[in-house]
């Protein structure tokens, strides 16, 4: 090749170099982008961001979907590593407000420790940036938190098959009421929470800089009580009984569920929390939240116990 190019005329490389050029578009434009994406093909084809956009313009996809995943094997992925990371410039600002409400973002992943609902998101933001600005990858195990830093590693686990994952935590999220992690579409498909859509979990925090105090896996399907999960609404907690027992007594006449009062020490006081439940599904919960949302009653969260 070499030699030909020596025997040419400016023109003729001019020439050849167009075609050259030519070639390599023609090449680009026969790919395929949507069928690498199905394969499990990580974010090639990945649609171009524009963060300065409102949420409502910024993605192609007006509503959350799922690919088709037939022939992928999740279980093939490997599970991150978890490494002493630096804190991202991006996504830790601490205290932060969202549709209202305020979070403060812990300064690690270690002891963190909560039951609740997970969700999970898919191609509507497969490709786009996450709140510490890498690329969100549906087809590898991570996860977006409302309250553990940027980047961290937790280990989730379905309580109501056992299953677990170790996740990489780099977005922030989910701001949807009710739940505690939205996780990647590989790690829903992990342990099992796809395509239900959600599940009840335990997130436990996990801290690099001391790996000898891992949380283990929880192995047993069932409930600090010793049996199977089951889901309430806490509307309150309150040092005084008389207190809780008001409440109670007004969420009782709403007819929302059944209502209880439970001792619990927190921190070396005891508090009186007020619950309606048990709820059969995450869609009763969610039912029930907003209809205390609209009475004005104080904002509730969800118990798994």
């Amino acid at each position: 090749m070499t030699r030909l190019l020596r025997c040419r005329s400016p023109l003729a490389l001019l020439a050849l170099v167009a075609l050259a050029l030519m070639a390599l578009a023609l090449t680009a434009c026969s790919s395929n982008p949507a069928r690498r994406e199905s394969r499990g093909g990580g974010t090639q084809g990945a649609p171009r961001d524009n963060i300065a956009l409102s949420q409502s313009e910024r993605y192609s996809q007006r509503n959350d979907s799922t690919p088709d995943i037939a022939g992928i094997d999740f279980s093939r992925i490997p599970e991150p590593v978890p490494t002493a990371e630096p804190l991202s410039r991006y996504g830790n600002k601490s205290p932060y407000t969202v549709n209202g409400q305020t979070w403060r973002v812990l300064p690690s992943a270690a002891g963190y420790d909560e039951r609740g609902i997970a969700s999970y998101y898919g191609s509507k933001f497969h490709g786009y940036k996450t709140s510490d600005f890498e690329e969100y990858d549906m087809y590898k195990f991570s996860a977006a938190s409302k309250v553990l830093p940027l980047p961290s590693f937790a280990r989730v686990t379905n309580l109501q098959n056992g299953k677990s994952v170790i996740v990489r935590v780099n977005d922030r999220g989910p701001f949807v009421p009710n739940r505690i992690i939205d996780l990647s579409l590989a790690a829903a498909v992990r342990i099992g929470i796809w395509p239900r859509g959600t599940g009840l979990v335990e997130v436990q925090g996990i801290d690099p800089a001391h790996p000898n105090a891992e949380p283990a896996p929880v192995t047993a399907v069932t409930s600090r009580t010793g049996s199977a999960p089951q889901l309430y609404v806490q509307v309150g907690a309150f040092a005084d009984t008389a207190n809780a027992e008001r409440l109670a007594a007004r969420l009782r006449g709403l007819r929302l569920g059944a209502v209880r009062v439970v001792a619990t020490s927190v921190n070396g006081r005891t508090l009186q929390r007020v619950q309606i439940g048990p709820l059969p599904d995450v869609d009763t919960v969610d039912r029930t939240t907003a209809r205390l949302d609209a009475l004005g009653l104080p904002h509730a969260s969800v118990a798994v116990q």
